[in-house]
């Protein structure tokens, strides 16, 4: 009877409760279909905060139009006053649309605000024009970052894939102009794609955030009602997501300011607090309606001096743009670095899909790849000079190893002895490796993420501890590195400039590129420029450079600002005005150029520039570049900025409206271009070609002039590894016609990443360019933060990957563990001969490179237990000898015939090499195609040598 009566209760209860959740769910269902947010019902507070910055602010009507005809209750954060995560506000979501710029204290203050439970919503190419930490550590947040601005308006459409459930609403989908969003590999969601080839995605989300690829509330890119429905839904879910306990409750540490008035007054002058709020169930007016009182009448940052009464949102006075002052904190920036993280977070339990999963097994099985070619080059190298080696050791090479072999101790000394981070030999951590990503499938199939994650993690990093690090296996490259002008400053004379080439020499580095001109000063005291560096008193730097690198048989190349006149930093540091423009365009403020809306130095930028269309311009840097040349032996000159300031014309933000640069457009179309817009898709077009051919034609009359003075100089330039077309939007930099044209001998693209996987997909689609020529690609690795074995397995990749070497950025960051680490693997063996230089001496670098590979293989099948025919065996040999000898004769005596017969040897012998190593195909594809990319690395030696000395058969 207890028992009855119990159940009878209990079922009472579950009506109740039923009945409940059914007249919540009718409320629902009543407030969707009247436009209103559940949340917004349930209560009086604010949930949403909004982002007012100085780069959406002409855009603020257009936003508070579409979010007072959402009706929900918001407050509005002045970016400008955001200094730590509790500046961000303590409500549940926080919405930025099109801000570019975020400082690294913000970035940092945004994690941690995130950190503690808060949803981020993003639109346009946030933070694209911030530094590459704060980029980095947004992409971590939201999942994916902006690509590219797309040309045309698109339609967005559903991903064919599975969709979140909440995203599967209609109003989602229409017309938009926007661009392109990358998705991380890993964590994050495609819902909605643009409708043209691949399907590229429109919005990213993750569990945290939802990054939408246009500028939301621009008439220009969406329909407000596309722009609504987006907003209201994603709202909806990230608080209904949430216990209904918790859907109000607020972000701990978060300030509670939140008043109804937005300001008018120019930010950062004063007069405005962290955080409004906005009512705009209200009346809205475009007329200031109240003035913030002053911070420090008793108010604090984060605190609230306004009067208790409502307040009614305002748009604030359109304006020109102030400048803005760049972040001064190096601190902050060292904080950014250590703070980004990389998309495998160890405890999330966050779905994997399938693109995802093989990514993650296809990077583990590159790293195996990546550690297995390492060793195999020790123990070739070893092998050739009669160093002993375990039976163990070599026999590991002719096969993937599927269990564990008992093998001799390994005379190599391992990173992770050096580190004394772990003591699992080698073989057992190749062995576990391979066993987890076999086994990563099967538990993203059973939903086991975070165990799949952590698995990954523990391979990943005990694989990291099993590069050899104290064996050379590095074969002759291009090892060079930036020596900037901090460091020099530092150095103070040539005794401690002594001591930085000194290590770099230690450590194989070959060549310097070397800070000469920056921020419109020399580094050494000139006679055609304004004024030597007033950090550097009583010595000349660059005289003394030489010298040094020379006597250490290294090369010294004069790294010059092109375009690039002045830096606001470098004023900061010299304590300037923040405005001075820089010794030059102060001396001649007609060669300036500017932005659409006047200012020398673009918004949110650092940097003022030259109009390249200048003929003066053009003419003084000439003459300086003449200078350093003929004056100075240096063996080569690199031109850095050599483009216009970051650019976004779909945001009407454009730059190039030089004095010079207008009249000479005005005179070949009869149109000043600052009347033109993107929408004249013809005349934009051409005041695109136009300023694009500013920057080609002065790489190719750097290029003829200089080598008549100086015919041996190597001419290279750093470069922005954007596609092609977006790249000559942004910045009108189209480095791959300099190329092919032959202007320039290096392409050093900046490719820089905190992590292997990145690094390759940033360098990757250049590596295999056909469009450069017989011009050499040298990808640069940013060693800021990026551990030393990380830095070491980017390395790795380059030498497996198809190109001849290598540039790091920066000498400041060459630590002291790094330069160990270098000396023993690519530092110099006591010889009477020097290693040659890539750039330098192709031919003989080819013939050397590929006597290398042939120790490799010679060493694999030596230690091979598989059988070949003798036939087969013998066939790949005497191949392989002829394209040997092919490649000595040229080195030893460069000719036309000779480099015909070395090019037919090497096309016939790669045509067949496939079919020789048709059996180590099966047992490690990896290694097999890091011989062929060796292999394609000669290839492009020889092009690059018979374009270097001239040699043709005609």
């Amino acid at each position: 009877m207890v028992n009855y009566q119990e159940n009878q209760k209990d079922i009472s209860l579950k009506i109740k409760k039923a009945r409940k959740l059914f007249i919540l769910s009718c409320e629902i269902v009543v407030l969707n279909f009247l436009g209103i947010l559940p949340v917004t019902a349930a209560t009086e507070e604010p949930v949403l905060s909004v982002v007012y910055g100085q780069e959406n602010a002409n855009q603020w009507r257009g936003i508070s139009d579409r979010l007072q005809t959402i009706g929900v209750k918001y407050c509005v954060i002045s970016l400008n006053d955001v200094k730590s995560g509790a500046d961000w506000g303590d409500r549940r979501v926080l919405f930025l649309p099109n801000v570019e710029t975020l400082t690294p204290t913000q970035a940092i203050a945004l994690e941690d605000w995130m950190s503690k439970g808060g949803r981020l919503i993003a639109s346009g190419p946030v933070g694209s024009l911030s530094s590459p930490g704060v980029r980095q550590l947004l992409r971590s947040l939201l999942g994916g970052y902006w690509g590219f601005s797309l040309s045309d308006t698109e339609q967005i459409q559903a991903a064919k894939t599975k969709i979140p459930e909440w995203t599967n609403q209609t109003g989602l989908f229409g017309k938009v102009r926007g661009g392109v969003v990358i998705p991380n590999d890993m964590g994050s969601e495609s819902p909605a794609v643009w409708n043209s080839k691949d399907n590229p995605a429109a919005v990213v989300t993750t569990e945290r955030s939802t990054f939408l690829g246009w500028r939301w509330g621009t008439d220009t890119a969406s329909a407000a009602e596309l722009d609504n429905a987006w907003l209201k839904t994603t709202i909806n879910h990230y608080l209904t997501a949430l216990a209904p306990s918790n859907r109000t409750k607020k972000i701990a540490g978060g300030s509670q300011s939140c008043s109804t008035t937005v300001a008018a007054a120019p930010m950062g002058q004063g007069g405005s607090t962290s955080l409004r709020e906005a009512s705009l169930s209200e009346t809205l007016t475009r007329t200031p309606t109240a003035t913030l009182s002053d911070r420090g009448a008793g108010g604090q940052r984060g605190g609230s001096s306004l009067s208790s009464s409502p307040k009614t949102a305002t748009a604030p006075i359109l304006r020109s743009l102030p400048m803005v002052k760049p972040p001064s904190s190096q601190e902050a920036i060292d904080q950014l670095e250590q703070a980004v993280r990389l998309d495998v977070a160890p405890n999330s339990n966050e779905p994997i899909d399938n693109r995802q999963a093989i990514a993650l097994q296809q990077e583990l099985e590159n790293l195996i790849g990546r550690v297995e070619s390492a060793h195999l080059a020790v123990l070739a190298d070893a092998a050739n000079v009669g160093e002993t080696i375990s039976e163990g050791e070599g026999k590991q090479f002719s096969r993937h190893l599927n269990t564990p072999q008992s093998v001799k101790e390994q005379p190599t000394q391992l990173a992770s002895t050096k580190l004394g981070a772990l003591t699992i030999s080698k073989d057992q951590a190749l062995a576990q490796a391979r066993l987890i990503a076999k086994n990563l499938p099967q538990l993203i199939a059973q939903k086991n993420y975070a165990l799949a994650r952590q698995q990954w993690l523990l391979a990943k990093t005990t694989l990291w501890q099993q590069f050899p690090v104290d064996r050379k296996l590095a074969q002759p490259e291009i090892r060079a590195v930036w020596l900037d002008r901090g460091t020099i400053v530092r150095a103070g004379s040539k005794t401690g400039l002594a001591q930085i080439f000194d290590r770099l020499a230690q450590a194989g580095i070959n060549t310097v590129f070397f800070e000469t001109v920056n921020a419109g000063y020399t580094i050494y005291p000139s006679q055609v420029a304004k004024e030597q560096n007033p950090l550097i008193r009583g010595w000349n730097p660059l005289e003394e450079a030489v010298k040094l690198a020379h006597e250490r048989d290294m090369e010294l190349h004069a790294w010059v600002w092109t375009f690039a006149a002045g830096n606001q930093r470098h004023n900061e540091i010299l304590n300037l005005n923040p405005n001075y423009p820089g010794p030059v365009l102060a001396a001649h403020p007609d060669w300036a150029n500017y932005d659409n809306l006047g200012n020398m130095i673009p918004v949110g930028q650092s940097k003022p520039f030259f109009d390249p269309a200048n003929p003066e311009v053009r003419q003084y840097l000439l003459k300086l570049y003449e200078e350093i040349v003929t004056k100075y032996k240096v063996d080569g000159l690199q031109l850095d900025y050599i483009r216009y300031p970051f650019q976004d014309p779909s945001a009407g933000r454009t730059y190039g409206y030089g004095k010079a640069a207008r009249a000479q457009f005005q005179k070949l179309t009869g149109v000043d271009p600052v009347n033109i817009s993107p929408s004249q898709a013809d005349l934009w077009q051409k005041w695109t070609k136009f300023r694009t051919e500013q920057v080609d034609s002065f790489v190719a009359q750097v290029s003829q002039q200089l080598r008549q003075k100086q015919p041996n100089l190597i001419l290279s330039v750093a470069v922005f590894p954007l596609p092609e077309q977006e790249r000559i939007q942004k910045i009108q930099q189209n480095w791959e016609t300099w190329a092919r044209r032959g202007d320039v001998d290096l392409i050093v693209p900046m490719t820089y990443a905190l992590d292997t996987s990145r690094f390759q997909r940033l360098a990757q689609p250049w590596i295999a360019s056909k469009q450069l020529g017989a011009t050499l690609l040298v990808p640069g690795i940013r060693l800021l933060s990026l551990p030393t074995i990380g830095a070491f397995d980017q390395l790795q990749l380059v030498r497996d990957l198809p190109v001849s070497g290598y540039a790091l950025f920066a000498a400041e960051n060459f630590s002291n563990d790094l330069q160990k680490l270098f000396s023993n693997t690519q530092g110099r063996i006591q010889s009477t001969t020097s290693e040659p230089i890539p750039h330098r001496q192709p031919f003989q670098t080819a013939a050397i490179r590929y006597t290398a590979l042939q120790r490799e293989w010679k060493f694999v099948f030596q230690n091979d237990q598989q059988q070949r025919s003798s036939q087969k065996l013998s066939d790949f040999n005497n191949q392989a000898e002829v394209l040997r000898s092919a490649l000595n004769q040229l080195a030893a005596s460069p000719s036309a015939s000779k480099l015909v017969v070395a090019k037919a040897s090497l096309t016939r012998f790669q045509s067949q090499f496939r079919v020789l190593m048709s059996q180590e195909i099966k047992s490690n594809s990896y290694q097999v195609k890091v011989w062929e990319n060796r292999l394609v690395t000669i290839e492009r030696l020889l092009r690059y040598g018979e374009r270097r000395v001239q040699l043709r058969p005609w």
